[in-house]
């Protein structure tokens, strides 16, 4: 049994995380949770966006799943989901983006992944004022950075028998920055020449080519800010980020999380969709090697999504959060 740190986060998290908790029990998933907490919820209770306990658990158990923190825009403290990510140096934020039957997807075939470096570029978080009128931000591109990307995205693709892998830059614009990204990744990928297509594309002309034929892509790896863009986008594609699985993975941690937000308008009505929280989970039971328990949830998931009649609001069904997640308990083990 292995202990994972379980982080419901804020808004919506505490009614996915229990709906995480319920299917997991049901699935038999070879898992004991550890519920610590982080966030504005956590800060209320304890005055710490982020205890001291939480990142020990996290350091101890070495995988967490987390549900949503709330981030201020413009002002306020800094991302919950940037400092795990660097603190831990969770470097390789994976995003896979597939069509599911029965989600209004905008083609039945699309079935790609996007490795996006997680520590760098502007999310870095190097600002400054100059004066009172000028913000200055600096983007941070290195070698062993960019490196470590490439070789992760080109062995990802490679063990699950992709085809090609995409690297996405602006290097016509930012020579220097993107300029090494580039050549890093693409020196990686000729060691997987024999096995691997490798080709680049600007991150403006991957946009347009994702929303005119994303059944094109395979693997996709790029750069912390055009990554964050593109996964939203290519999320989109598919059924909202109501559906969109995320995993944070460094040398030692991993993190899994739903990418979308907390949603504190609707949080406690029973409205939220937790499919991204499930779909999370079985995906850190695949990283953990409990396969048929990972199985069985996808297949309850995807057969509750299947049917209008079972799913949620937001997906242009009837049901609620609990509903749902009833019907994915009555899914498990057929």
């Amino acid at each position: 049994m292995k202990i994972v740190t379980l982080i419901p986060g804020d808004g919506i998290g505490i009614e996915i995380a229990e709906s995480l908790e319920r299917v997991f029990l049901k699935a038999g998933a070879k898992v004991s949770f550890e519920t610590k907490h982080a966030g504005l919820t956590s800060f209320e209770k304890t005055g710490k966006l982020m205890p001291e306990q939480t990142l020990q658990s996290i350091e101890k158990n070495q995988i967490a799943i987390k549900g949503p923190t709330t981030t201020p825009v413009g002002t306020g403290h800094r991302s919950i989901n940037v400092f795990l990510r660097q603190h831990f140096d969770l470097y390789a934020n994976v995003r896979p983006i597939y069509s599911i039957p029965g989600v209004d997807c905008l083609r039945d075939d699309i079935n790609l992944i996007i490795v996006r470096e997680n520590t760098e570029d502007l999310y870095a978080g190097i600002e400054y004022m100059v004066g009172d009128s000028v913000a200055h931000g600096i983007k941070l591109i290195t070698e062993r950075g960019s490196r470590r990307i490439g070789r992760f995205a080109f062995e990802l693709a490679n063990s699950l028998g992709r085809k090609r892998v995409t690297v996405v830059h602006k290097a016509n614009i930012m020579k220097l920055t993107d300029g090494l990204f580039l050549r890093c990744v693409k020196s990686e990928g000729e060691k997987h020449a024999s096995k691997l297509e490798c080709n680049d594309l600007i991150v403006d002309n991957c946009c347009m080519q994702l929303v005119t034929k994303p059944q094109n892509f395979d693997v996709v790896v790029t750069e912390n800010l055009y990554g964050d863009i593109l996964s939203d986008l290519a999320s989109g594609l598919v059924g909202g980020l109501g559906v969109a699985a995320g995993a944070n993975i460094g040398e030692k941690i991993a993190i899994f999380e739903p990418v979308h937000g907390s949603a504190p308008d609707i949080a406690g009505k029973n409205l939220a969709n937790p499919t991204a929280m499930l779909l999370s989970g079985v995906m850190m039971l695949r990283h953990l090697e409990d396969n048929a328990a990972a199985d069985s949830i996808e297949y309850a998931v995807k057969t509750a999504l299947s049917n209008k009649s079972t799913r949620t609001k937001d997906l242009g069904g009837p049901l609620g959060t609990k509903e749902f997640t009833e019907a994915v308990l009555s899914n498990i083990g057929k």
